[in-house]
């Protein structure tokens, strides 16, 4: 449940290019950017506020290099947590060109505790990827890959992504690209909908793309996972997420700003 709240976070819009040096311009994001979630689950036809999520970009220094390192923090309320306890943290660490260098994520979900762990390196037009995962403290189960292609993690997706122009997309275009789990490394697939506005809570309505992450069945058909809604503005902003899970629904609302590079030009009507 948990990774696909913390995926529609992170999985925006984008195909990322085989090549060597897998950076791209920042063109959307400053550090300091502040983005606040609210989380809800449905509970028997009623919406419920169940927890918080806040992701963060701040400059760093790594390995010597200056680097941009975003943080992903989400958790459930204190009264929540006797149904179901989560308290994730994850980090990234990209160069100033955006190429993953690092990732973590430290995962408290219920009795389970996993720490997933990804290092990138690039030789020879490849990206070498050594990444990790432990259970409840126990031994690491390691994995190296060296692929011609591109690799992201959660977080790394979500910089390139902002910054790619969706000028040309067309209803039902196909995205594609590859992602390191920390345990595999695992093919995506993002659909482009259409343009939409959206009012959210507090009565702001934006005008938004409209993405959904499909999984597929054995029969090759579609199956939403997730529907998810960006500004269409120069920030592409996720400003509402609708995730289908297997035993229910749930969604995830920007509910606070701070630091955003552009103006929010995607806002059509205020309260």
């Amino acid at each position: 449940m948990i990774k696909k709240i913390i995926l529609c976070l992170c999985l925006l819009m984008g195909g990322m290019a085989a090549q060597a040096q897998c950076g791209a311009e920042n063109t959307a994001i400053k550090p300091g950017e502040t983005l606040s979630y609210r989380l809800k689950f449905n509970w028997k036809f009623i919406w419920v506020n169940v927890g918080w999520a806040k992701m963060t970009v701040n400059t760093t220094t790594y390995k010597g290099q200056p680097c941009l390192q975003t943080d992903l923090l989400s958790f459930t309320k204190p009264s929540i947590d006797k149904f179901f306890k989560m308290r994730d943290t994850l980090t990234c660490i990209t160069t100033e060109k955006l190429e993953p260098l690092y990732f973590r994520k430290g995962a408290e979900e219920g009795k389970r505790y996993t720490v997933d762990e990804v290092n990138f390196s690039y030789r020879n037009g490849k990206c070498i990827v050594d990444q990790q995962r432990s259970v409840n403290r126990g031994t690491p189960d390691k994995h190296h890959d060296e692929m011609p292609v591109c690799v992201y993690d959660m977080l790394s997706i979500l910089l390139q992504a902002r910054s790619y122009d969706p000028t040309d997309y067309r209803p039902g275009q196909k995205i594609l690209f590859s992602m390191a789990t920390g345990r595999a490394i695992e093919k995506q697939t993002l659909i482009y909908r259409r343009k939409e506005n959206y009012e959210a809570e507090n009565g702001v309505t934006y005008r938004c793309l409209v993405f959904s992450l499909v999984e597929y069945t054995k029969e090759n058909k579609e199956k939403e996972v997730i529907t998810f809604y960006i500004t269409d503005d120069l920030n592409h902003l996720p400003v509402r997420l609708d995730m289908y899970l297997n035993f229910g629904s749930a969604k995830a609302f920007l509910s606070d700003i701070k630091g955003n590079r552009y103006p929010l030009t995607s806002i059509v009507k205020t309260k």
